[in-house]
């Protein structure tokens, strides 16, 4: 499937720096920007609401002047992610304001409102939505979305239990669309596996934490470099939705991340919970099973060149095999 144009011919990679509560930032998201990779960031990461205006034109105005000073690199679009759920009061302004800077992507979660395709696609932008299962793909294609996000088993945050294998091909059946996945990837090799399997693009969080720009204590940054995938927890007792989170920061929080309750769906929050003083993300640490790859802490743009010496050395062993 060919990419929307909004990226023909700006990527150093197809790669999407996936949007992560707290730790994504400006810093981050012109880093990846500017290394050629879609950065994105979640709109609710910009506090007060009205901070949200100043973060979208610093992030234009630094990567237009990068844009012009290096005319030569690839300097990729960046994303702004909207959490479509009733627990967000600030959908609306937010809306208001990434419209009117008409922000070029726009990633829904939780819900993909036709409103915001609508209102997304008249000035030209498009609208990637996360789903875990066929349910919510069909939901989100017959509202309009360009590209569909498939977050599969392993991945940081509200990960579904799905394999790649089963839900990106799946959703190729019935959607003609952009196909974005997310699970595990932390390597540019990851990224032309992706590719093979049929998807458009890779989505890549957590090895995007542990950067020198991102948003992240030192501490869960180190936690993150010493884990493995056995240190992950897979569990809705933070937020009402299964999510994947650091088995360490759970015991950091007295609890034991090996008997964990259920959470409460009708309950869903994303920062609070009810079991423990600690909240989701700032003290119970978000991370996909792709930690135990992750074994330093570079700078983003850093990362993202060897990430592209490590997709085209892949793509010429499978060349030469």
């Amino acid at each position: 499937m060919p990419l929307p144009a909004i990226l023909d011919g700006n990527l150093r990679l197809p790669l999407i720096g996936a949007p992560m509560y707290i730790v994504s930032n400006p810093d981050l998201v012109i880093a990846q920007c500017t290394a050629g990779i879609v950065g994105s960031f979640p709109a609710l990461n910009a506090r007060p609401q009205e901070a949200l205006d100043d973060w979208i034109r610093r992030i234009k105005d630094e990567t237009g002047a990068y844009a012009e000073e290096h005319p030569d690199d690839p300097v990729a679009p960046f994303a702004v992610n909207q959490i479509a759920h009733r627990s967000n009061e600030r959908l609306l302004a937010d809306m208001e304001v990434c419209v009117r800077h008409e922000v070029p992507i726009i990633i829904t979660s939780l819900r993909p409102p036709e409103e915001i395709v609508s209102a997304v696609h008249a000035y030209g932008g498009v609208v990637f939505h996360d789903v875990i299962s066929m349910r919510h793909a069909r939901k989100a294609i017959e509202q309009g979305v360009d590209g569909v996000i498939a977050v599969c088993a392993g991945a940081g945050g509200h990960a579904g239990p799905l394999s790649p294998f089963a839900l990106v091909k799946e959703i190729r059946k019935e959607f003609d669309g952009t196909i974005i996945l997310s699970g595990c990837m932390t390597s540019g090799a990851d990224v032309l596996a992706a590719q093979a399997m049929g998807a458009d693009l890779a989505y890549i969080g957590t090895r995007f934490i542990a950067t020198e720009e991102g948003n992240a204590a030192p501490a869960y940054k180190e936690m993150i470099v010493d884990s493995a995938s056995a240190d992950i927890a897979y569990t809705s007792l933070f937020t009402g939705v299964h999510g994947s989170y650091l088995k360490g920061s759970i015991r950091n929080a007295g609890l034991d991340p090996d008997d964990l309750p259920d959470g409460d769906r009708a309950a869903m929050d994303f920062g609070k919970t009810n079991v423990t003083k600690a909240k989701a993300w700032r003290d119970i640490w978000g991370a996909g099973q792709g930690v135990g790859c992750i074994d330093d802490i570079p700078p983003a743009r850093d990362l993202v060149l060897r990430m592209e010496k490590e997709y085209r050395s892949a793509k010429d062993r499978l060349g030469a095999a």
